[in-house]
């Protein structure tokens, strides 16, 4: 099974990412629930998803939406993930505005210059093997250019594991933590949510 987040089209076909995340992660969770004989437990999981998804929705808003850039890892470019990714969802949920939520794509490299001229007020991260979430620190603090980006100057930082960012049941613990870390950082008005987890890697 392909999750619908993954699924890509054939070369020259019209560019992957076409569903809304949040209703790409419905279908999926349907879809397993019956391959797997359990669509009792999928309806479940589903409409927990939509009690919460709906309680983040409704929590106050700010006069302005903090912006945020999500950093998966570095090199000449910088992989990050565009509207149709996870992360879109995950984000706008929380309360902020993915910096890339004009990019047609799910999963992405963009430039060093495109995360400059944003200039974010928080920078997630996408914590697994590879390159450590220190490097990235460093890289950042480390850049002409990007070193005096706001999000820098004022360590606004937030490191989640892998699977929390990719399309799954676990994007709405994401869109809580997010939020309860946008609230820390006086980026959005105090909600009153209680995150279920506490998966930041620190």
């Amino acid at each position: 099974y392909v999750l619908t987040e993954s699924c890509r089209q054939l070369d020259g076909a019209a560019a992957r990412g076409t569903v809304e995340p949040w209703t790409a992660l419905r279908t999926d969770l349907t879809d397993l629930g019956t391959i797997t004989g359990h669509p009792d437990r999928a309806r479940e999981v589903t409409a927990d998803l939509d009690h919460r998804l709906a309680a983040l929705t409704a929590a106050p808003k700010p006069a302005r939406t903090p912006t945020v850039f999500l950093f998966d890892s570095g090199t000449d470019t910088i992989f990050s993930s565009g509207r149709y990714g996870a992360p879109q969802a995950i984000l706008e949920a929380a309360g902020a505005r993915n910096i890339l939520d004009d990019v047609d794509d799910t999963w992405t490299k963009v430039s060093w210059e495109r995360l400059a001229a944003a200039d974010p007020d928080a920078i997630m991260f996408v914590d697994y093997p590879g390159q450590s979430y220190a490097q990235k620190v460093e890289m950042l603090r480390s850049k002409p250019g990007i070193n005096g980006l706001r999000a820098v100057r004022e360590s606004r930082f937030f490191n989640l594991p892998y699977a929390l960012w990719t399309s799954g049941p676990l994007n709405i613990d994401a869109a809580e933590q997010i939020r309860r870390q946008l609230e820390t950082w006086n980026l959005v008005p105090a909600s009153g949510i209680t995150p279920r987890a506490d998966d930041a890697v620190r």
